[in-house]
């Protein structure tokens, strides 16, 4: 299907993106294209998905309900506070779908994927008439939240609250919102009268998306084989905002530079290594590395990433003591954004490296004022033993891979006419905030695509929620990229 399509919608970038032919089509995609028949979808068909309205009664229906559960599929991780029961969202996603399966005499194939008890994934497909090659799937919309404060809100998290185009409630933008907006598109679709479509549908909601849980959302479901049939067609991960395209993402890495240092009255500074001085020295030093070693790239600028790829402490905490002590021990510690033109593992070697160096040379790293240092005399030595600084980094659990999505992909163009169609313009951007999965389905042969129609501006905040407006927007272009998968 991704070269079938080429033909049709040459790959471009609406407005404000670049348009170099070299970089957005893929040679050769054309002449593969015409060597594949397609069979026009019936005029019905086509009449239904230009016209599709959402059905706005049967979204807030569903999105009230979802929103009533979301106190309980907040999540922190398995083995935290908030472990998420998926199931209770589940429940009604298939209370909705129920009259419009085949087994009530509808066209929807549900299927329910579980894992771990309580934790269910979804699978909803549409079989069109076409080949097995003839695929277009929406996945990532996940069935867990972030947690809420109710104290900080000023509704009430936990239940949908309307306020004229307004949605509030956890959730509503990441990302019931989104499950509920899927879950309505595709009962409509399947109560289309004479509906055919030689492309077959397939959308999958996901547990454990927001905190770790490995083998119960999306990485279960391809390790058991359960997406395969999505590799053949584009993939449309629903779990973005602002209804545009999104088409790179950072990767995110946390990590913690310990240093030692030796403890001694702040009145005798020559005698102690101040480990506050040590650490801010070290970081300098891991910054100015890493900035040299991996600058802005023209890509960066290809995908509009708003920064480059950066390197930052956040935090530092040492051991406890007096104000007249020198400290210890330090730690700083922070997070690596990295545009996805730069691989992890190359920065991870990189930095342990030029720790590895430091440490090496570590009574050559500046220090303040004439009595700082790092290397001193060891006074209970007699042989002369020497107390040195030492300097060791960590990574931690929190490490994501960012993605550059495949701009020569037809789902890419369509995608971008589809939301020129109802918006009036297509403004593809990139972030360097960071996405769990994505990269890992990728990676796995997947060709992925992003989009969400939430607000990028209360994704996980308080008073969480997204615009109705957006929401009936978000149907009339999906309706429209699948009218073009004929």
């Amino acid at each position: 299907l991704f070269f079938m399509l080429a033909q049709s919608c040459p790959a471009r970038i609406h407005q404000r993106t670049t348009t170099s032919s070299s970089f957005y089509r893929k040679k050769g995609a054309t002449s593969r294209a015409r060597s594949r028949r397609s069979i026009p979808m019936s005029s019905s068909t086509e009449t239904a998905l230009d016209g599709l309205q959402l059905n706005e009664s049967r979204f807030l229906s569903l999105l009230e309900k979802l929103i009533g559960e979301s106190q309980f599929v907040q999540n922190t991780g398995v083995g935290t506070a908030f472990v998420p029961e998926e199931d209770r969202v589940v429940k009604h996603v298939l209370e909705c779908l129920e009259p419009f399966t085949v087994e009530n005499g509808g066209k929807l194939i549900v299927e329910r994927k579980s894992y771990v008890p309580g934790r269910s994934n979804v699978i909803i497909r549409l079989p069109g008439k076409g080949s097995k090659e003839e695929q277009l799937s929406f996945v990532g919309s996940h069935l867990d939240v972030v947690p809420a404060d109710p104290e900080a809100w000023n509704v009430d998290p936990f239940k949908l609250s309307i306020d004229g185009d307004k949605l509030y409630g956890r959730g509503t933008t990441d990302c019931l919102g989104h499950v509920a907006l899927m879950t309505t598109l595709f009962t409509q679709l399947s109560e289309i009268d004479g509906f055919e479509l030689n492309t077959s549908l397939s959308c999958v909601f996901i547990a454990s998306e927001e905190a770790n849980g490995p083998g119960i959302g999306v990485d279960g479901l391809v390790e058991n084989g359960e997406l395969d049939h999505c590799k053949a067609g584009p993939v449309v991960w629903v779990d973005c905002a602002d209804s545009q395209p999104c088409i790179g993402t950072a990767g995110a890495i946390t990590w913690d530079l310990k240093c030692e240092g030796h403890r001694f009255h702040s009145g005798l500074p020559h005698k102690g290594i101040n480990a506050i001085e040590l650490a801010m020295e070290a970081t300098t030093k891991l910054q100015q590395e890493f900035y040299t070693k991996f600058p802005p790239c023209d890509l960066e600028k290809e995908y509009k990433f708003i920064t480059s790829s950066t390197m930052k402490p956040t935090q530092i905490r040492c051991a406890p003591g007096g104000l007249n002590q020198i400290p210890p021990d330090a730690t700083v510690s922070g997070d690596i954004r990295l545009t996805p033109f730069y691989e992890v593992d190359k920065v991870k070697s990189f930095l342990e490296k030029t720790v590895e160096d430091m440490n090496k040379k570590v009574g050559e790293l500046p220090t303040r004022g004439p009595w700082s240092k790092f290397i001193i005399d060891d006074p209970k030595d007699p042989n002369g033993e020497k107390i040195v600084g030492k300097l060791s980094i960590e990574w931690g659990e929190h490490l994501l891979t960012g993605i550059a999505c495949d701009l020569t992909s037809p789902a890419f163009t369509k995608m971008c006419d589809s939301i020129q169609e109802v918006k009036g313009k297509s403004e593809p951007y990139s972030l360097t905030g960071s996405l769990p999965l994505v990269h890992d389905l990728k990676s796995a042969g997947f060709d992925i695509q992003l989009i969400g129609f939430g607000l990028m501006s209360t994704y996980h905040a308080d008073d969480e929620h997204c615009l109705m407006s957006d929401m009936k927007d978000a149907a009339s272009i999906l309706a429209k990229l699948i009218k073009k998968f004929h």
